[in-house]
């Protein structure tokens, strides 16, 4: 696969667009993250927040940066009509496909490293002053939500590649991918049953993924943290398979 990885990133670092959208994921993701942490209180001396969640909180902005740039790896293609050169040189799609999603997986994992490391580094700094200790990379279950949240926007990345190789039309798969993350929590805090709202909990890319940045109150969790994990990895899975499916069978 060594020649598609090339192509690919040949393709890429020629295109602005990926670079800032990575600043993007960072800044925001720290940014959204420190706004929060700034703003808890501890009443009494009574400290319950989950700081290290509260810290992390800003991937849930974040991950729209992360959609948009695996979009813009293939619906960019597909609009410019690239994708027929890309097929002609390379007419082993499966390995295009692959190449594609190893290399938007390498570029989320450091850009996610990187926003992860700064929104634990500036709640540390702020959450002092509101009463709170810093959060302690040392510490186990920080550490396994600043990996978890890492390997989050990586499985969103993926499951956006696959969508928008499905689709082909960007404004579809953005949006597609945009209502799967928000839409099912929404519909969680609006549904009355309770019975519901634990099911659609648990089938939640964004919600049962994000439980892996939970530090305190794991009992209370539908699934526990690595469990919820692999619920934005089945929708990833799905993903890529409907989407090199179709790329596989229709024409470019």
């Amino acid at each position: 696969m060594r020649r598609e990885l090339h192509a690919e990133w040949t393709k890429l670092r020629t295109v602005p667009g990926a670079g800032r959208l990575l600043l993007g994921l960072v800044t925001l993701t720290a940014a959204a993250g420190v706004a929060l942490s700034a703003g808890v209180t501890c009443p009494w001396g009574r400290c319950t927040q989950d700081t290290v969640r509260l810290g992390l909180s800003g991937i849930q902005l974040g991950q729209v940066f992360v959609v948009m740039l695996a979009v813009s790896m293939i619906s960019g293609e597909y609009g410019t009509g690239l994708i027929r050169l890309t097929l002609a040189a390379m007419p082993r799609r499966a390995t295009v496909l692959a190449a594609k999603a190893a290399l938007l997986t390498g570029l989320t994992v450091a850009g996610g490293a990187v926003a992860v490391a700064a929104s634990l580094l500036g709640a540390g700094l702020v959450l002092p002053a509101r009463g709170y200790p810093p959060p302690s990379p040392a510490d186990g279950p920080t550490l396994r939500a600043a990996l978890g949240s890492v390997l989050y926007l990586a499985l969103i990345a993926l499951l956006s590649l696959g969508v928008a190789t499905a689709l082909r039309e960007p404004a579809a798969a953005t949006g597609t991918v945009l209502g799967l993350l928000y839409l099912f929590p929404l519909a969680v805090l609006l549904l009355p049953d309770p019975d519901w709202q634990r099911l659609l909990w648990r089938l939640s890319p964004m919600n049962a993924g994000l439980a892996v940045q939970a530090t305190t109150g794991l009992d209370g969790l539908p699934l526990d943290p690595w469990t919820g994990l692999a619920v934005p990895a089945a929708w990833a899975t799905a993903a890529l398979l409907a989407g090199g499916l179709a790329l596989r069978r229709r024409d470019a």
